[in-house]
């Protein structure tokens, strides 16, 4: 099989190194490059990874840690969104590099420019008002920068209700990408009613006439770790453990967010955690590399998981990869670069500098 079709492809002595000896070549890696490199990782990768990352974050968190670093190399460990974003940030000097370039999001790659731009035109026949794109962070550098040509932004699941009520003050109608059940809880949650919302599918391509009473149309896509929670999962957890707090992230389905105590972005979970009294019992619905982590963490506590949901793009990611990486830098060589198209980071940017200004 040739490298092309081999997910990530390393050399065969990295597969035939041990753990220790993976790590004392990153750890010498590390220590010789110094301040050229800088390493992030997402919450959601390996303890093997996490230990050697200087930061640990969520996606954006990170890719605001990349552009503001002096840093020469970047390696993120995620997936490609979130390293795609990190170019669109950094300056043109840095090199951003993603130690397994098959780790996709499959959420991110559930949405693509044709098809975003034919579901806004719809909706132009069928709104007089204006048409606002909002695209989580999740999406690809193609997404945002269609978003930023229209006007539009890049959203968080922490703030993602202050963009959408952004958006209504300007006077226009809500397309948001490419998560339906995030976009449905922040909906739900400001009080819209039902009826205000619509879903759209775009492997079935609607009437646009059915959402001519929409104020907010939701793409349907999905996170298959956090669409994995069901509310059987809540109930059992309230009879394992009946004084449990139950957190999930808001990319889970609207029942198991209704029938949870609270849901939060990333950062809300781990202040949840931080902040629970100690012998508290915290159960979390999202990706079970986090919750072992946070569980670890707080031995005072007890943090388990609802279910154990793991992330395979972010498993993709291993010892091997990182430190075949790391090589090629010692060896002025740099390996599964990650760049995106000037045309399309100048657009990205505009969706990405406008959530920020509207904070």
């Amino acid at each position: 099989m040739s490298r092309e079709r081999r997910i990530g492809w390393v050399p065969q002595e990295y597969n035939e190194m041990s753990p220790e000896e993976l790590a004392q070549r990153v750890s010498f890696a590390k220590s010789q490059l110094g301040d050229r490199l800088t390493i992030l990782g997402h919450h959601y990768q390996r303890d093997e990874i996490i230990r050697f990352a200087n930061y640990r974050g969520d996606s954006l968190e990170l890719s605001r840690h990349a552009a503001n670093t002096d840093s020469e190399f970047i390696v993120f460990c995620g997936v490609n969104f979130m390293a795609e974003t990190a170019a669109v940030l950094c300056s043109p000097e840095q090199v951003v590099i993603q130690p397994v370039e098959e780790a996709l999001c499959p959420m991110a790659e559930m949405a693509g420019r044709h098809q975003a731009e034919s579901t806004y035109q719809a909706l132009s026949t069928v709104w007089s008002d204006s048409v606002i794109p909002i695209t989580y962070q999740n999406s690809t550098a193609e997404i945002k920068a269609f978003v930023g040509e229209q006007g539009g932004a890049v959203c968080t699941s922490s703030n993602a209700r202050g963009l959408f009520e952004w958006a209504f003050d300007q006077g226009g109608r809500i397309l948001f990408l490419p998560d339906e059940h995030l976009g449905t809880n922040t909906a739900l949650d400001m009080g819209l009613p039902e009826e205000a919302l619509g879903v759209w599918n775009p492997l079935h391509p609607p009437d646009p006439a059915e959402f001519a009473d929409c104020r907010i149309v939701v793409w349907k896509g999905f996170c298959w770790v956090h669409t994995g929670f069901d509310v059987e999962d809540v109930a059992q957890a309230r009879a394992d453990h009946p004084d449990a707090l139950v957190i999930v992230h808001p990319e889970c389905p609207r029942p198991v967010v209704v029938a949870s105590d609270l849901s939060g972005s990333t950062a809300r979970i781990i202040q949840v955690v931080e902040q629970a009294p100690q012998g508290a019992t915290v159960y979390v619905g999202t990706e079970c590399h986090l919750v072992d982590r946070l569980n670890d963490e707080y031995p005072n506590k007890l943090v388990l998981p609802l279910s154990r949901r793991a992330c395979g793009s972010m498993a993709m990611t291993q010892l091997k990869h990182l430190s075949y990486v790391l090589d090629g830098l010692l060896e002025g060589e740099t390996r599964n670069v990650v760049s995106v198209p000037d045309d399309v980071a100048r657009s990205a940017r505009l969706a990405l500098d406008k959530m920020l200004q509207i904070g």
